[in-house]
């Protein structure tokens, strides 16, 4: 790297890393329909902690322009996405998670994994536009989402996720619903 290429925050090892994470991400729900339903759980469960260890490594940047603040993914790759995760899921797709008032809300494994893959897809589109700005609103938007959106969503969807893979392992006492059976 160049003296000018150290001193931008747009290309530090923290933003490379998520962008690599990012991308293994996407590469591999783009092809979920693919892969058992077993894999996709096991890889979901090594992905999620590192997307959000990458995600809370991000550097605060302010969003510059909205003229370079583009959505890439659209309502149909979306879906794409999302109900070839639902089909493989099945009956494992819902779980409940509690609100800020303990009060349970259901949730989608499939939704949180395609709202995920959105953001990720997003995320590298706009940076690869390969222009100072849109890198800088890239991790703008990506640190933002983090926050609010898809950080919590790995989080919830991770705790979903662990359940299945070690229903073995927890106490019955947890686990009663036979609907988390794979």
């Amino acid at each position: 790297m160049n003296k000018n290429q150290t001193d931008d925050p747009t290309v530090s090892t923290p933003v490379i890393e998520m962008l690599t994470v990012a991308n293994e991400y996407c590469l591999f729900f783009e092809k979920a329909a693919s892969y058992k339903l077993e894999d996709i759980l096991n890889y979901f469960h090594k992905m999620a902690p590192l997307l959000y260890l990458k995600g809370a490594m991000l550097p605060e940047l302010p969003l510059n322009s909205d003229a370079h603040n583009e959505r890439y993914i659209t309502e149909e790759d979306w879906e794409t996405v999302f109900k070839d995760l639902r089909d493989k899921f099945g009956n494992l797709d819902t779980y409940y998670i509690h609100d800020h008032n303990f009060d349970s809300t259901e949730a989608s494994l499939s939704d949180n994994m395609a709202d995920i893959y959105q953001d990720m897809k997003d995320f590298i589109m706009l940076y690869q536009k390969n222009i100072q700005i849109a890198r800088q609103n890239a991790i703008a938007n990506i640190t933002s989402l983090y926050k609010w959106r898809w950080g919590p969503a790995a989080i919830q969807a991770l705790s979903a996720v662990h359940q299945i893979l070690f229903k073995e392992d927890i106490s019955p006492d947890i686990l009663k619903d036979e609907s988390w059976e794979l």
